[in-house]
């Protein structure tokens, strides 16, 4: 008896202690997702990975400078993405989007460093 009891008191406190932050209205900006300095430091070193890589890659010989190049383009238009969607701060579909952003650009240099033909695409 003592069990249920105690169980009975340890759920109902468990309750009332979630109850008050699952009130929260779940707006852009108190959403879960929302940007936090570990996202917003993530999300940028993911993007400025990207020129690194590239440039790497371009200073290994193993994508042509045009290649190069129009990886770059593609970068600095996921970096100005971010920083359109940065202004408002980040909700999940648009972190979602700039990490589905990045990888793109990561799979397209990965493909033009193993075509060996020196041009894009």
């Amino acid at each position: 008896m003592k069990k249920l009891t105690l169980t009975a008191l340890i759920a109902a406190t468990l309750i009332g202690v979630t109850s008050p932050a699952m009130a929260q209205p779940m707006g852009r900006h108190n959403d879960a997702w929302a940007l936090t300095p570990a996202r917003n430091s993530q999300i940028r070193q993911d993007i400025n990975g990207l020129d690194r890589a590239i440039a790497r890659a371009q200073a290994r010989r193993t994508i042509s400078p045009r290649e190069a190049q129009g990886l770059r383009r593609d970068a600095i238009q996921v970096q100005r993405l971010y920083a359109r969607y940065a202004r408002g701060g980040l909700d999940r579909q648009e972190v979602r989007d700039l990490q589905g952003r990045v990888n793109g650009v990561r799979q397209q240099l990965r493909l033009e460093r193993r075509d060996w033909d020196g041009q894009r695409g």
